[in-house]
């Protein structure tokens, strides 16, 4: 289901609080064996298994080790309750291979004992034994928490942030994680965590969200700079239950649906400049093409601050989602924008970074022009790598879904 809900990175967690642990390690004390588990004769590694599914398909994994093991009888004394919890990484990040990014927070029950957790020793041991992963958690360093669990990252989402401002399980700094801050001097990207169901584990007496409203999390996720995590829970059998696998085949229609179709494709294009001029490599065409990250539309250097590209279609255009991405590998730069079909305003807005997504509140526009304007830039130039207006026909706001 990885490869087919679009799932680059699929997360696996080894422990949670209630102090389950799937895989059989020297370090670890809830070996299935031990607790009677009757797969594999307790000989089982889930860990291996989705290491070894994943490889053929091309899909990276990422693991999740929750630090509060309240079963550990070393729990509440610092020193040892560390060292067992590197003990259990080091094995994790030299038996599988390499991973792609590792999750971290700083979970502890109500009533936990009062003790730290040594995030600076746990993030240099990582790195030591695997340079390329991403680690993820409140402070990064590489991946920051987005601030709240609902899927949503701010209206103003920027990939830069200080890190000096930042400290894990401080929920005075959960606005400052989901917006970001221009004038940050760290890139940790924001990554949006939620879950399929109510909460993060299944239970039968529970449903998967409704299609509605996983498109709205999309929306207010990829389509405002942020990655999206989606944890679907194996139920009670091990496995993921045929209700969530169809609600996920039926979110990836979705989102082939929408954007497989570019209405912007067929029409012809004018900006208000392009560096180099006719044949310079930064032309408008470069929106149009396959390529989201290295080629671009970039305005004349030195130019005014008020930078547009407009899309013209003589028999007219029907679309409700505008698309609009950054060159983010050179930087995050748009601070300001707004949209106009036939020189009307139908949406705007501040940052968009490698994936802005407007899905209009009035629904479907129809109209022969429309006009992305910049507003307001930093470093007095944009750079765009790519636009789309497409058709949502999931969307109805007059029905509010």
């Amino acid at each position: 289901m990885a490869t087919k809900g679009d799932n680059n990175v699929p997360p696996l967690a080894l422990s949670v609080a209630l102090g389950m642990k799937i895989q059989p390690y020297s370090t670890l004390l809830h070996l299935m064996r031990a607790n009677g588990c009757p797969w594999k004769n307790g000989h089982g590694d889930v860990v291996q298994e989705l290491v070894d599914a994943a490889k053929p398909c091309g899909v990276d994994v990422g693991l999740y080790l929750s630090p509060w093991d309240r079963h550990d009888h070393r729990y509440g004394m610092e020193k040892p309750y560390n060292e067992y919890y590197l003990a259990q990484l080091q094995e994790l990040l030299t038996r599988y291979g390499s991973l792609r990014e590792i999750w971290f927070d700083g979970f502890k029950g109500e009533h936990a004992p009062n003790m730290s957790y040594i995030f600076t020793d746990w993030f240099s041991m990582v790195k030591e034994l695997q340079s390329s992963i991403n680690i993820f958690s409140d402070a990064g360093p590489d991946v920051r928490w987005v601030g709240n669990e609902d899927g949503f990252a701010g209206e103003s989402c920027w990939s830069t942030i200080n890190r000096t401002s930042l400290s894990i399980g401080n929920a005075s700094i959960e606005h400052y994680l989901n917006r970001g801050d221009p004038k940050g001097t760290d890139w940790l990207p924001a990554e949006s965590d939620v879950s399929i169901r109510k909460g993060w584990f299944w239970h039968s007496s529970e449903s998967p969200k409704k299609l509605s409203q996983l498109l709205k999390i999309y929306y207010n996720s990829v389509g405002r700079n942020s990655v999206l995590l989606l944890n679907v829970p194996p139920n009670s059998t091990g496995l993921i239950s045929e209700v969530d696998v169809e609600r996920l085949r039926e979110f990836r229609t979705a989102i082939d649906t929408i954007f497989s179709t570019n209405v912007a494709e067929k029409c012809s294009i004018k900006v208000s400049s392009q560096r180099g001029g006719i044949g310079g490599g930064f032309g408008p065409e470069n929106v149009l093409d396959s390529d989201h990250l290295w080629t671009y539309w970039a305005p004349r250097d030195g130019g005014k601050d008020d930078h547009w590209i407009e899309f013209r279609a003589d028999e007219g255009m029907r679309f409700n989602v505008i698309r609009i991405q950054e060159a983010i590998g050179l930087g995050q730069r748009i601070k300001r924008h707004k949209i106009c079909v036939g020189g009307k305003v139908v949406a705007n807005g501040t940052t968009v970074g490698y994936k802005r997504l407007h899905r209009l509140n009035n629904g479907v526009v129809h109209g022969q022009t429309v006009r992305i304007r910049i507003e307001e830039s930093r470093g007095n130039l944009p750079l765009i790598s790519s636009i789309g207006l497409h058709f949502d026909p999931y969307w109805h706001p007059e029905k509010g879904v």
